[in-house]
């Protein structure tokens, strides 16, 4: 792929298309590649988190860290956005990623994004309108969680 079909891939994904193409030629340029294999490892649950991937082709299983059987697994498959809050902020993994089939992601580094929003004033307002519009949703959802299941008769 060129970097003009990367930039174009990128556009693609939400969270990115609001950047802008001189901000995503930045991430394009500077992002690293990954090949995995079937059932390889991309990544653990409870590892730092220092780097965003997407799925340029193929899929991964992404399974919680946890023992109960009951854990719900998802697969990702291409366009798919991982570890967005890793690109911002210190942060560990909440799942751990691993290849269904050959599959190809692009590895975003936090220092490459920090610096591409330093660069792109406009791109980083955007960016965080975005995500407070997000956050805003989620508690919206969350209070609407709340007044669903009524009033808690052991909080006083």
């Amino acid at each position: 792929m060129t970097i003009e079909d990367d930039i174009a891939f990128l556009e693609r994904i939400p969270s990115f298309a609001l950047l802008g193409r001189p901000a995503l030629r930045i991430l394009a340029m500077g992002a690293e590649t990954r090949r995995l294999q079937v059932e390889e490892v991309l990544f653990y649950a409870g590892d730092q988190a220092d780097s965003g991937f997407v799925v340029q082709d193929g899929s991964l299983v992404l399974k919680p860290d946890t023992s109960e059987d009951t854990a719900q697994e998802v697969i990702v498959g291409r366009g798919v956005l991982l570890g967005e809050l890793a690109l911002l902020i210190d942060t560990v993994r909440p799942v751990t990623a691993k290849a269904v089939e050959r599959t190809t992601v692009m590895r975003m580094s936090r220092s490459l994004f920090l610096k591409m929003l330093e660069g792109f004033p406009d791109a980083a307002r955007r960016l965080r309108d975005h995500i407070a519009a997000r956050a805003e949703q989620t508690a919206n959802e969350m209070f609407s969680v709340r007044e669903t299941l009524g009033p808690n008769p052991d909080r006083r």
